[in-house]
């Protein structure tokens, strides 16, 4: 059962002639996006997504919103729109439907992706409703457009939610891509329409703010792939992001005209290859994908293996061959391994290490920082300073961005006439009210952070992960004591185990003095007719973590168990 810590703040915002936007993720960080807009006692939720752990949450899996303001007002919770298939838009959905059972609505390609991961959550009878680009459907006191933009994944949207007070434009993640792959380029007029009659607050992508100009089509990285897979001379290994469709589409398409099959290796890959090209989304023309195990008996010229594993994650195929661990792919020297993909901001040590030891092996590994291989999927200066012009905004709202670029989006935004005091950089869970004279923030909600650890979601929080964290700097000592119930005296031990702090062969003097320190401590609880477990244990402690700073200077965990006979 998914739970969620609950404590309620109160916001007054619920007088029907004002409009409130929530943040719930997606301020001052990358990923986790879901905005709530409220309006009245209905609740509209703006995707719904996760993050991936920082580097110091050791042992997470993923990261997803708080969701407490929405469970302590689930009655108002009307549905969820979805702007695209990305985990940083949808990943959380699972864990929420779980806990609000309401209608989801999104594109073909959006809910094709979802509904895999519904079924391995074994979420079924979950209310999906397919829109297309131009759609609008009536939700609550809502009115919802979708308005197609292009994205680093087909059947991407920006959403117009039409209220009693105004028009909220949300540009979801975009780019001005005028040559896009699948020739669906972004929909100018109906944004320029929206502009023209009035549009009260735009919510705008901030992921590339701080880079000028434009960001390069997608189409460049074609160009880019067939000059590479022309001079390949033996197997070429290309490694992206499992869910940029286009970006597989012109690797198989550039296979073909070289006369390569194509194997698919990452069950995630597999997947998204799978649904898009069910739903018509990629085209494979017939005989060019191949199993693993073909592919393995062909000639190495003959092969493109499409691979996870951009972002250096441990567990990704990419990352298994470097380190020799794949079971079916070994890296030999000839291979030309193209990484199209930038490190996700904290990934850049992990991608890293692992174009190093694909290098060691003798690969020819071809990654961004040395050529145009990738290109992002988001929007540079020059083309969110034409989202502004085109959409006019009386209110702006910089979205998904870590704090820097949501300020360097809003510098942007007044340099465009915006006024200052029709601004708002938001973080997680503030209330930005708007009625028809003004907008003010009014207040803020409970958000943050759940974890999701295996099967435990919230059951992982701070004091863990402190505790995890010193295990991993400076090990554990585990001390065994066994106490006569009647007399109180010691019968056996103490005995130490030593995990990750120091190697007892050795250190075994240290060891025996650990020893000796317990005995002295033991000996004090008892002539001192102390007989409680806790106190015991706290004088064990204490005096052994005293002893073994002064004598290594580190600080492992001290577990003592006393057992009575």
């Amino acid at each position: 059962m998914v739970t969620f810590s609950r404590n309620r703040q109160e916001v007054s915002f619920l007088s029907r002639d004002k409009l409130a936007i929530i943040p719930l993720g997606g301020m001052g960080e990358i990923g986790k996006n879901m905005t709530a807009v409220r309006y009245g006692e209905n609740i509209l939720l703006i995707d719904c997504g996760l993050m991936f752990p920082e580097e110091e949450m050791l042992g997470i899996d993923v990261v997803i919103p708080d969701i407490t303001y929405l469970l302590e007002n689930r009655d108002c919770v009307r549905g969820i729109v979805l702007t695209h298939g990305h985990e940083d838009h949808i990943g959380a959905l699972p864990f929420v439907l779980k806990q609000l059972n309401v209608p989801v609505y999104g594109t073909r390609l959006t809910l094709g992706l979802l509904q895999g991961k519904l079924k391995e959550h074994g979420l079924n009878g979950v209310q999906l409703q397919v829109v297309k680009p131009r759609d609008a459907v009536h939700i609550g006191p809502f009115r919802v457009e979708f308005i197609r933009v292009s994205h680093s994944i087909p059947d991407a949207v920006a959403i117009a939610v039409h209220t009693p007070v105004g028009v909220l434009v949300h540009t979801g993640d975009f780019k001005i891509d005028q040559t896009p792959v699948d020739g669906q380029v972004t929909d100018f007029c109906r944004l320029a329409q929206l502009g023209e009659r009035g549009v009260l607050v735009l919510m705008s992508d901030s992921t590339n703010v701080e880079r000028p100009g434009y960001t390069m089509s997608e189409r460049v990285v074609g160009a880019t792939f067939d000059e590479t897979f022309r001079q390949a001379r033996e197997r070429i290994i290309v490694a992206t992001f499992a869910s940029n469709v286009h970006r597989l589409q012109q690797a198989i398409a550039t296979a073909r005209r070289y006369d390569r099959k194509v194997a698919v290796v990452g069950r995630s890959m597999v997947n998204v290859l799978s649904v898009a090209q069910e739903l018509g989304y990629i085209e494979v023309p017939d005989g060019t994908l191949i199993e693993l195990d073909e592919a393995n008996r062909l000639p190495k010229n003959k092969v493109v293996l499409l691979s996870t594993g951009s972002q250096g994650e441990p567990m990704s195929a990419l990352t298994r061959m470097a380190m020799c661990d794949h079971r079916q792919v070994e890296i030999i020297p000839g291979d030309t391994i193209i990484i199209s993909a930038t490190p996700i901001p904290g990934n850049e040590k992990l991608v890293a290490r692992i174009i190093d030891q694909l290098f060691k092996q003798g690969a020819h590994v071809i990654y961004e920082k040395v050529s145009g291989i990738h290109v992002s999927g988001h929007p540079s200066q020059e083309e969110l300073k034409l989202m502004i012009n085109l959409v006019r905004p009386r209110f702006f709202v910089p979205v998904h961005g870590e704090h820097r670029m949501l300020i360097k989006h809003a510098e942007l935004a007044r340099g465009m006439g915006i006024p200052p005091e029709n601004i708002f950089v938001l973080e997680n869970g503030q209330v930005l009210e708007f009625n028809r004279k003004g907008g003010r923030i009014a207040g803020r909600v409970t958000a943050g952070r759940v974890l999701v650890d295996g099967l435990g979601v919230g059951d992982v929080g701070n004091i863990v992960l402190r505790d995890r964290k010193q295990l991993s700097q400076d090990g554990i000592l585990i001390v065994v004591v066994t106490i006569d119930r009647e007399s109180g005296q010691v019968i056996a031990g103490p005995d130490i185990v030593s995990r990750g702090f120091v190697y007892v062969r050795e250190s075994e003097q240290l060891m025996e003095d650990a020893r000796e320190k317990v005995k002295c401590a033991l000996v004090k609880c008892t002539g001192n007719g102390v007989s409680e477990w806790a106190a015991i244990k706290s004088q064990v402690r204490d005096t052994l973590g005293k002893y073994l700073f002064e004598k290594t200077r580190r600080r492992p965990m001290i577990l003592p168990i006393i057992m009575e006979v």
